[in-house]
């Protein structure tokens, strides 16, 4: 494994019962970036988290993070790292009975000894980072969906993680709060110095923050490289999904019958 990256994906397969979701991934995270991994509803994306996050075992290959391989750990090596890993889930999937501050708490008072008015000053910290100090005595049903996720990012920065991973962090956002959870993504990593890896079908948010993007596509990477590189790619599925293209390799119509077969009106 390269020293340079952080999260290094080698020939992976992996399928639910016999179908198959991922078959020979290869995948090379490098420090300190935000890469994005991009591609239609059920071709693989969040199977790749819970893998890296050791949820999952791969059925072919290894997932190594931080020079481990995730999936030979033993449970007290496997919680260690995790500790070391932060997660934005989609929704952000707050704790509803807990307030704002109890949220972003939990994780430090659950996995260290830090006496509570240590906790409170970095709590504060952390919610002064994505802008919701003055919101820490909300509950989660007192929220907009923006700030709810602003939360939940202060949450997964709570332990100063390695790497942050990100499940579809701009579902169901307004044009404003997708902008400033993007903003957001970049200007964490950056500051904290972490490595983060954003899954999502965010084209044009997406490319305006991360330094790399692969494509998944049936299993496989098809494509990958700069936001640049993708927004000028002249492959055919690249070009359809960055351009929102209502045709092409994946089809408006999915595949049947001849149609006039299925009214019983004869080939047509």
């Amino acid at each position: 494994m390269s020293k340079d990256n952080l999260v290094e994906i080698n020939n992976v397969s992996f399928g639910y019962n016999k179908r198959p979701v991922l078959k020979g991934i290869n995948m090379a995270i490098p420090r300190g970036r935000v890469v994005a991994i991009m591609g239609g509803s059920g071709c693989g994306k969040t199977t790749l988290l819970r893998l890296i996050g050791g949820q999952i075992k791969p059925q072919q290959g290894e997932v190594r993070v931080a020079g481990q391989v995730v999936h030979e750990l033993d449970r007290e090596e496997l919680y260690k790292m995790r500790r070391r890993m932060g997660m934005l889930f989609q929704f952000g999937a707050l704790f509803t009975d807990m307030s704002v501050f109890d949220n972003v708490a939990f994780q430090m008072r659950e996995h260290t000894d830090l006496p509570e008015a240590v906790i409170r000053d970095l709590v504060l910290l952390k919610l002064h980072a994505v802008g919701l100090r003055g919101a820490r005595d909300l509950m989660p049903s007192e929220l907009s969906g923006g700030m709810a996720r602003r939360v939940a990012l202060a949450r997964a920065v709570a332990l100063d993680p390695m790497l942050i991973m990100y499940d579809e962090p701009f579902a169901g956002l307004d044009p404003i709060s997708l902008g400033v959870i993007g903003n957001l993504i970049r200007r964490l990593n950056d500051a904290l110095g972490v490595t983060s890896i954003v899954v999502t079908h965010d084209v044009h948010e997406s490319l305006q923050i991360v330094d790399y993007v692969y494509f998944v596509s049936e299993g496989v990477i098809v494509a990958h490289g700069t936001p640049e590189e993708m927004r000028q790619s002249a492959k055919p599925f690249v070009h359809q999904f960055v351009h929102g293209e209502m045709d092409g390799p994946v089809p408006f119509h999915y595949a049947g019958e001849d149609y006039g077969a299925d009214l019983g009106l004869g080939h047509v």
